[in-house]
């Protein structure tokens, strides 16, 4: 990766960091790692030691998830003085200090693997999700719900971040018609219009097709969005060519095959979103490090 992979996006909004779903996390986090208590620690440390120490950057990537050091800390009954370096979207680069901080030890100690899995998490999130963003541009990203379970809000959290676009929370959001869904009703045609009529206009509907005859079926239905799974790039082509000239409203979706290379070489052929599972589904975290340097010993050993 290069530092020019993770140039930082265009100033934008940011999404709101999802607390209530981190808050419903830290206790199960908690829990397995603490457990009874943090045994290492308090053999070797007095109650008030004291430490200063510094969230160091090991790789280039992309910040996401800023406001959790605090929370996590927070959660346990701490308040450390904590001091941001960088922005929640940053591109961020190995060697770098992003945060200076400074509390009691033990504290600091029984906290760090817990900020460490959530932050290299989405951290490397939101670095796949910028190198997408810019490989794809204009065409927009999005992610889909192969997500880590109960991590979804958190996950798609850090593709926002990163600069690519949320697709549906979950199943209650969107009508999305699979090739299951198709095969139940009989037809993609048969399951958009069951669709239709269940629901009217109350939701958008999006369809998965797979050949060029299954588009035709659909271009005077109800359908908003199709989804163009697995095509090949002549397929692909063909699909965006025959739509835009029969129902330019509806909206164009590409999925499956979709590494940077070939999101690159389809860019520009008229596409309106490429969905990549790849953001979320497999993602290697970003290796991130919290290090405790100046030591104040004090306080009674426990």
């Amino acid at each position: 990766m290069t530092a020019a992979s993770i140039a930082p996006t265009p100033a934008r909004a940011l999404p709101a960091f999802p607390m209530k779903a981190l808050q419903a996390l830290l206790p199960t986090a908690f829990a397995e790692d603490e457990g009874a208590g943090d045994i290492t620690s308090e053999a070797t440390l007095d109650a008030g030691d004291r430490s200063k120490g510094a969230l160091l950057c090991k790789e280039d990537g992309v910040l996401a998830g800023l406001p959790l050091m605090e929370a996590v800390f927070r959660h346990r009954g701490l308040a450390p003085r904590l001091e941001w370096l960088v922005h929640e979207g940053d591109a961020i680069y190995a060697g770098q200090i992003l945060a200076r901080l400074e509390g009691e030890t033990r504290g600091l100690l029984v906290c760090e693997r817990i900020i460490l899995n959530f932050m290299q998490r989405l951290c490397g999130i939101a670095t796949v999700a910028r190198e997408y963003a810019l490989a794809a541009a204009p065409t927009r990203v999005l992610d889909t719900r192969k997500t880590l379970p109960a991590y979804r809000e958190l996950d798609k959290y850090a593709v926002a971040v990163g600069g690519g676009m949320n697709h549906r929370m979950g199943l209650h959001d969107q009508i999305l018609i699979k090739d299951n869904h198709a095969a139940a009703c009989g037809s993609v045609r048969a399951a958009v219009d069951h669709a239709a009529a269940r629901f009217g206009r109350a939701y958008r509907i999006e369809a998965e097709v797979r050949t060029l005859d299954e588009i035709e079926t659909l271009l005077d239905s109800q359908v908003d969005i199709l989804l163009l799974d697995n095509m090949n790039d002549k397929t692909l082509k063909a699909a965006v060519t025959r739509v835009r000239a029969a129902a330019p409203h509806i909206q164009l979706e590409a999925s499956g095959n979709l590494d940077l290379a070939r999101v690159k070489k389809l860019r520009n052929i008229g596409l309106d979103f490429f969905s990549v599972g790849a953001l979320t589904h497999s993602v290697k975290a970003l290796d991130l490090s919290l290090k405790i340097g100046f030591f104040v010993p004090g306080g009674t050993h426990g």
